[in-house]
């Protein structure tokens, strides 16, 4: 699907105006060569998109810059994965190659409602912000997540749990844990990106940026690499908690252990003693008392209580 945005000159009239904003989602070939007859400029395929080369993702030809980098959108509820995302930016047009609906842009077409003499690096400060302000906010719910994770893991418990409760509880710890920090890999990832392509477009086309505009992308720059900080900051976050929770799991298998190995000790003697009275060799003495059974009954429930008061004392049980 293309999408056209255009701006007309302050003080200018209609016929002025020209398009500053190709967006081309999930475009078919007709469209990209349509955008690239109109543009003069080659628009990059998914494939150069999905390079990871740095050469790749930033490159320049003349003042037309090429630029791409991998977003991460939480927009698909049914996964959570990293979309090529390219631009092509020079003085007069902003072509964007995108392959799912981003939070970001359609908070920027929404700007240029009230913004009709925004150029094209003005449209790209604003998709950069407002991708930045989107990778802010999945910080700051991952954050939310991980403490929710960590309130319930080291937090008081009404009633200790026990078995499968205790054991289902630990699986969606781990669960949660591992897709936070699948989460903020992406996510770090999308930073990086835009600190790579805002540094790059801060550099190469200073000539021609407007001064405001260099002063939003410095300041994005500075955003960003705040935000970094704070994505390993949850990365190591979130490193201790799956440590903590893999700790509890094996402290949960001691404890089923070490109530088997307690269960065979206290087995063996009352074993012991049923086999040997069990033999019925023909000259066993208490075979022939009268009280003999009650003796040998008496003998293993001794055997047995022995064992389990020493454990006790001992606080093993």
């Amino acid at each position: 699907m293309l999408n056209t945005y255009s701006t007309a000159a302050s003080g200018r009239g209609p016929q002025s105006a020209r398009r500053v904003w190709f967006d081309l989602l999930d475009p078919t070939p007709e469209e990209t060569a349509h955008v690239a007859a109109e543009c003069g400029i080659q628009v990059p395929s998914r494939a150069s998109l999905q390079e990871i080369e740095a050469s790749s993702r930033v490159r320049a030809d003349g003042k037309v810059l090429y630029l791409s980098m991998p977003l991460a959108s939480a927009d698909d509820p049914v996964s959570f994965s990293p979309v090529p995302l390219g631009f092509v930016l020079s003085p007069q047009t902003l072509i964007t190659v995108r392959y799912s609906e981003l939070v970001a842009f359609t908070h920027v077409r929404e700007l240029l409602k009230t913004s009709p003499h925004a150029d094209s690096a003005g449209v790209f400060a604003s998709l950069i912000e407002a991708m930045v302000d989107y990778g802010a906010d999945m910080l700051e719910k991952l954050d939310s997540e991980l403490a929710s994770v960590s309130a319930r893991a080291f937090g008081p418990r009404q009633t200790p749990q026990r078995g499968k409760r205790l054991t289902r509880a630990l699986r969606g710890c781990l669960t949660e844990i591992g897709t936070a920090g699948d989460h903020s890999s992406r996510i770090r990832e999308s930073l990086l990106g835009l600190q790579r392509i805002t540094g790059f477009v801060s550099e190469l086309a200073a000539d021609w940026l407007q001064p405001e505009l260099q002063v939003r992308l410095k300041t994005v720059r500075q955003d960003l690499s705040s935000l970094v900080d704070f994505e390993s900051h949850l990365a190591g976050k979130t490193q201790f908690l799956l440590d903590a929770i893999l700790g509890f799991i094996s402290i949960e298998q001691n404890d089923i252990f070490k109530v088997l190995t307690i269960a065979s000790v206290i087995g063996i003697p009352p074993t012991l003693i049923a086999s040997m009275y069990g033999m019925n060799f023909h000259y066993m003495p208490e075979l022939s008392w009268h009280f003999g059974y009650a003796y040998g009954l008496g003998l293993i429930a001794l055997s047995t209580l022995v064992p389990v008061i020493w454990f006790k004392r001992r606080g093993w049980w």
